[in-house]
């Protein structure tokens, strides 16, 4: 069974690293596990998660390491 669209990466840095942006309230673990899948699926070693609901961007920034 397939379901197509399942998955969409929001950005892709030159194979190095996937970008997840997000608007919401605050990253929350549910968006921090889509980053791992995310990395896990596509080869990366290193995400970033983006929050852009923050007053400080740098607040808004979550990093992971596969």
């Amino acid at each position: 069974m397939t379901v197509p669209n399942a998955y969409r990466l929001d950005l892709a840095v030159e194979k190095r690293a996937v970008i997840e942006g997000k608007a919401a309230a605050e990253v929350t673990p549910v968006s921090e596990a889509q980053l791992l899948t995310s990395l896990r699926l596509t080869g990366p070693r290193a995400g970033l998660a983006l929050d852009f609901n923050v007053p400080l961007l740098k607040d808004g920034i979550v990093r992971r390491v596969n």
